[in-house]
């Protein structure tokens, strides 16, 4: 008995509950810089401290979890930065063609055209045939 075999699966293991290395790290690291966060600026200004966790944990979260055509948020920001660091000089060179001179004779120059070739169509499709054949279960 024969088995498709599914071909590039992208999996990576669960480490830490539902959660990947990766995953942990980011949500891991957010949480760290919030704690942090709180000593230092979230007990004289509570609003501040309240605003910027929520932007640091909703960064650290899409950094964990958005995907966006498939691919990672991490991956597309990486790809991002690398073009734009990356030197984007098209260069298109025109070849330089001799110029052909034709002197003044007053000949006439016919081109050949090659004849086209003429369609060739089968005498009778066999689709109909094949199709009663497929439809009966004959041979």
């Amino acid at each position: 008995m024969q088995f498709t075999v599914p071909q590039f699966i992208e999996h990576e293991a669960k480490i830490v509950g539902p959660l990947t290395f990766k995953q942990f790290i980011f949500i891991g690291v957010a949480g760290a810089v919030c704690f942090v966060l709180y000593f230092s600026i979230g007990k004289t200004n509570s609003f501040l401290f309240l605003v910027l966790s929520i932007i640091i944990f909703g960064i650290g979260t899409a950094l964990a979890f958005l995907k966006i055509g498939g691919r990672n948020l991490p991956t597309i920001l990486k790809n991002f930065l690398s073009f734009l660091v990356a030197p984007k000089i098209y260069l298109w060179q025109k070849k330089e063609l001799p110029l052909k001179f034709i002197r003044g004779t007053k000949k006439r120059v016919e081109v050949e055209t090659e004849p086209t070739p003429t369609l060739k169509f089968a005498e009778k499709s066999r689709l109909k045939k094949l199709s009663n054949q497929i439809e009966t279960g004959t041979r």
